[in-house]
């Protein structure tokens, strides 16, 4: 992961016990547009690698929704969330990035990934 959300295939049911919870939050895949991103990473994925799993994965894809877990680091989340503020604020989109990425520099309570 690169700081951001990941989605991963959990066809045994045993990604939790083998993720630290500590630094993450995770959720099921029910939003219907990421649903439908992640399905559109896949294709793409498949098209490009020729990928059999990929293929496999989209031939079956109602029944491997559900088995997908949304990967939500809580440093990610904190500063999506920040930036969401300022810019309910009236900040533009880059004042805000840059507003909640300072916020969020100074706030103790990261540390630990919380």
């Amino acid at each position: 992961m690169s700081g951001g959300i990941a989605y991963v295939l959990d066809e045994t049911g045993d990604f939790p016990i083998k993720c630290n919870l500590e630094m993450v939050q995770l959720f099921k895949l029910d939003d219907p547009e990421e649903i439908q991103e992640v399905e559109h990473m896949i294709r793409r994925h498949a098209e490009y690698t020729k990928s059999e799993r990929a293929w496999k994965i989209l031939a079956l894809w109602d029944e491997m929704v559900p088995k997908f877990v949304k990967v939500y680091p809580n440093d990610y989340r904190r500063v999506i969330e920040t930036q969401k503020r300022f810019k309910a604020e009236g900040l533009s989109d880059e004042d805000a990035i840059m507003a909640a990425f300072e916020e969020n520099a100074r706030d103790l309570a990261r540390i630990g990934g919380k």
